[in-house]
């Protein structure tokens, strides 16, 4: 009886037969990197094998680049080897011969920030978010480390280092028409008195950390010298900054008002001891718990119940008395004071136990006072 001899696959036919499979051809020379043939000089073919030997004849020996199979190495294993090298993969230990392991390489130009984000796709942040996730952690290293000192009214911060603290700042120091003054003789003349339109308005309460400010809803302004301003918010101070004659006031609100050039105006109305105020009273009923925190109250604000009902007023041009302490300020400042009870002094005063600017120099500035 015949036995059908099969024939016997040689291990390079093998090795092509899985390149095939895996995707790739079988090299039969080398290539170099743009996909031209290397000029390696191929080595003799091999004799023709004896006729008493079934083997079929040798193939030509591959360029010089291909992988040479190694005797008793399994074709596969082979592919793999050659597979790792095009994907500059790291091998594993002999223990684990068949086992490939693929791993990514990342750049080394790559910033200390890629390189934190190079991890699985489901820590990643999108490319976009890199560079500004390290921009503002860049911004946050300078503000806590090199930023300028949080200005105060007292102490190393305090109002004779300000213009030191920011180039912003550079007006408070060398400034010629700063605020506040102490108001003394003034130029009586026929000033138009001031054309307040202010109705009921929701407002907001914050405690910026310098002081108690209400930021109030649109539709509320003044008319003075032909120019009409929207009134954005008012703040108090203890004691007042402005000093009429060389007297003092226990508080003064500073109302500030802007135009459509960008202008500002400011009303001062002085606060001494007496009754309580029914809008200030409304005022430290919002009071934030926080500081920069912003309140909404539920209660409206009738600004006209803060104003004098006589409405003379001193008026001359100085400056924000506050950093960045920016000049070209008209101010108004009402001749009557209006009363505020000790308690309520007291409510502020818990916060802000002195948060005046010291008084500046005239320079010489005219000062006019309505009759």
């Amino acid at each position: 009886m015949r036995h059908a001899v099969q024939p016997r696959r040689h291990p390079l036919a093998a090795a092509a037969l899985a390149a095939s499979l895996c995707g790739f051809a079988p090299a039969t020379h080398a290539s170099d990197a743009h996909g031209a043939p290397a000029h390696a000089k191929a080595e003799p073919a091999a004799t023709e094998p004896k006729a008493a030997d079934p083997k079929p004849a040798e193939a030509p020996q591959p360029a010089a680049k291909a992988t040479r199979p190694t005797p008793g190495k399994d074709p596969m294993d082979v592919i793999r080897d050659r597979l790792a090298e095009k994907l500059g993969a790291a091998k594993p230990p002999e223990a684990a011969p068949n086992v490939v392991r693929v791993m990514s390489k990342v750049s080394t130009a790559a910033s200390p920030a890629e390189a934190v984000h190079a991890a699985p796709a489901r820590h990643a942040r999108s490319a976009a978010a890199v560079p500004a996730a390290a921009a503002a952690l860049a911004a946050g290293h300078r503000d806590s480390h090199g930023g300028a000192a949080h200005w105060d009214y007292a102490g190393s911060a305090g109002p004779e280092a300000w213009a030191q603290m920011k180039p912003e700042f550079a007006a408070c120091g060398s400034g010629t028409r700063q605020s506040p003054i102490d108001i003394r003789d003034g130029i009586k003349v026929n000033l138009d008195a001031v054309q307040f339109d202010y109705k009921p308005s929701a407002f907001r309460v914050i405690d910026n950390g310098h002081t108690v400010q209400v930021n109030v809803g649109p539709g509320n302004s003044i008319e003075v010298m032909g120019r009409r301003y929207d009134l954005l918010q008012f703040h108090f101070h203890r004691p007042s900054e402005e000093r009429i004659n060389g007297r003092q006031f226990d508080m003064v609100a500073h109302l500030v008002h802007k135009d459509l050039d960008g202008r500002l105006a400011v009303v001062a109305v002085l606060l001494e001891r007496g009754s309580a105020h029914p809008l200030v009273q409304n005022i430290w009923n919002n009071l934030p718990l926080e500081k920069g925190e912003d309140v909404a109250a539920r209660t409206t604000l009738d600004m006209n119940t803060l104003l004098p009902s006589e409405r003379s007023y001193f008026t001359y041009m100085g400056s924000l008395t506050t950093p960045p302490c920016s000049e070209g300020v008209l101010w108004m400042v009402m001749k009557t004071p209006m009363p505020i009870a000790p308690e309520q002094i007291g409510v502020f005063s818990r916060l802000y136990p002195m948060n005046a600017r010291p008084i500046q120099s005239v320079a010489g500035r005219l000062i006019k006072e309505s009759n």
